[in-house]
């Protein structure tokens, strides 16, 4: 059992120290994240186009008008802007926790948004739009003409409560903006209602689709903070103000081709100079080349992916093996604690099992990330992603391994002793290979379950194989050809265990069946 204790204790010590640099910095933030010279900031740049998004020219560069933005605010205030990637769910807690000190990902100011955080002025002030396919004959122009069909939008988002009001609308919420008209693509959907900059460039530069009727409604986006942060969002409130007195706000939003009569009304610019809408030019450009049909093309873009896949993949492996030394060892403490332990010990691992077997594996991961921080207890995404999957996985794995104990005839373990064994010495050189050769088969079916599960950990921040999915086609609306890359990187990472857990199975079954044998 010390041996068993030693090697989890070893296993948190290595994930500690294999952890990202990044993700310890991440672990360390604490409230009031802001120092004297780093603005950190989050947003979900997954599929966030044109707010803060991956460049589909140059993969790996982030940009979008709040990236600009941001940007302009940091170097006002004399501060370098840092940006966090979070997946939208987790945008506000991760606030909650301390990761970053605001959040700028065309949050609406809701009033239910508004108890939940401190919103600075807002920054961008827009309307919702109608999207419907080119092919379609006599087109909804008004939410009225809605009634009756099929509608996707984005969920928590004044165009969906502007649909719920009306109440004979089908209405389908979406988290990504690009499954939504991907939906509208492929027929799905009627139409889609949401905010303007999303349907400008999603719909009027997409050959399938079209913008139809008028603005619709009235949206306010802010900056978020924690409440409690009153003298940071000042301060942004104040850069805010300059940048829209000295025209820098007009300029960018011109550039993102987003500069429109609502804006110019709110901040009661009304001047018209001359300025090239160079970053809706440079999206459009980028997205043609992306999407030529030629193979060539392709090809080019495909190997383009592998870098991303790549490190997606052995974030992926770390945190699966790590995860996975975790269960083992944890769940033959847990099995032979079951099986020989006293009462308190079985009811104990008994109620461990149970618990974590009877609870979602996501909810697991929330809560290691999220939930602890209440105690004190602040992880990185990296150890938090590993101490999830192998906590939970340990709870299968003890069941596994109890059922490998109970396989091995009692008489074993008595004609061990019989020969002056000690029952320690029994258990460990008679009773557990036993055991183990029986459950090795499991085990390997365990690893690749937990391989897949651990898809889960992105929504903690962290840069895996599911997310890296997310990223490239939501970027590049593809997701036939990238589905196919990441899948097979999740086969060939579970291929070479699969051959390496037979060819265990074969050694102990060689090892096993001569123990028997005269000498």
């Amino acid at each position: 059992m010390k041996r068993f204790l030693s090697l989890i204790c070893a296993c948190l010590v290595g994930v500690s120290v294999l952890a990202p640099a990044s993700a310890r910095a991440a672990s360390s933030n604490v409230p009031g994240a802001l120092n004297a010279t780093d603005l950190p900031w989050a947003s979900d740049g997954e599929a966030n186009v044109p707010y803060t998004f991956h460049d589909p020219a140059e993969e790996s560069r982030i940009t979008g008008f709040e990236y600009d933005l941001v940007a302009a605010l940091g170097e006002h205030m004399g501060l370098k802007s840092r940006f966090v990637q979070n997946d939208w769910d987790g945008l506000i807690p991760g606030l909650s926790r301390g990761l970053y000190a605001m959040v700028v990902d065309g949050i609406e100011m809701t009033p239910e948004h508004k108890a939940a955080v401190l919103f600075s002025h807002p920054y961008y002030i827009t309307s919702n739009r109608i999207i419907v396919r080119k092919e379609m004959k006599d087109p909804p122009l008004t939410v009225d003409a809605l009634q009756g069909r099929t509608v996707g939008t984005i969920k928590e988002t004044s165009a969906e409560r502007i649909l719920r009001r009306d109440g004979h609308v089908k209405i389908r919420s979406y988290v990504e903006e690009t499954n939504a008209f991907a939906d509208l693509k492929n027929g799905r959907l009627d139409a889609i209602l949401l905010d303007e900059p999303i349907a400008l460039y999603y719909g009027s530069i997409s050959q399938d689709m079209q913008i139809v009727g008028k603005p619709i409604g009235h949206t306010s986006y802010g900056i978020a903070f924690r409440h409690g942060e009153e003298k940071l969002c000042g301060r942004v409130d104040a850069a805010l103000a300059d940048l829209t007195q000295d025209g820098t706000l007009h300029r960018i939003l011109a550039k993102w081709n987003l500069w429109t009569p609502a804006m110019a009304d709110y901040t009661g610019d009304h001047t018209q100079p001359d300025i090239a809408p160079t970053e809706w030019q440079r999206y459009r450009d980028a997205m043609d080349a992306t999407t030529g049909r030629g193979w060539g093309a392709l090809a080019k873009r495909y190997i383009g992916f592998l870098p991303l896949i790549g490190r997606a993949a052995l974030m992926t492996l770390a945190v699966s093996a790590l995860a996975m030394v975790l269960a083992v060892a944890l769940g033959v403490s847990l099995a032979l604690a079951r099986h020989y332990g006293g009462w308190v010990l079985r009811t104990t691992a008994g109620l461990y099992v149970e618990i974590i077997r009877g609870t979602p594996l996501l909810i697991q991961v929330l809560f290691i990330f999220y939930g602890l921080p209440i105690f004190g207890i602040r992880l990185s995404p990296f150890v938090a992603g590993v101490l999830s999957l192998g906590l939970n996985y340990a709870a299968y794995e003890a069941e596994n391994y109890r059922a490998g104990l109970l396989s091995v005839p009692k008489g074993q373990s008595e004609a061990a002793v019989a020969l002056n064994m000690t029952q320690l010495q029994a258990l460990r050189l008679v009773v557990v290979p036993q055991a183990f050769r029986t459950v090795v088969p499991v085990m390997t079916n365990d690893f690749i379950s937990l391989l897949k599960d651990s898809s889960l950990v992105s929504v903690i921040t962290l840069s895996e194989l599911s997310q890296a999915y997310v990223r490239l086609s939501a970027t590049y609306y593809d997701y036939f050809g990238t589905g196919l890359m990441v899948g097979a990187a999740y086969l060939l990472l579970g291929l070479p265990f699969v051959r390496l857990a037979r060819m265990a199975e074969r050694r102990m079954g060689r090892s096993m069946g001569g123990a028997g044998r005269p000498h």
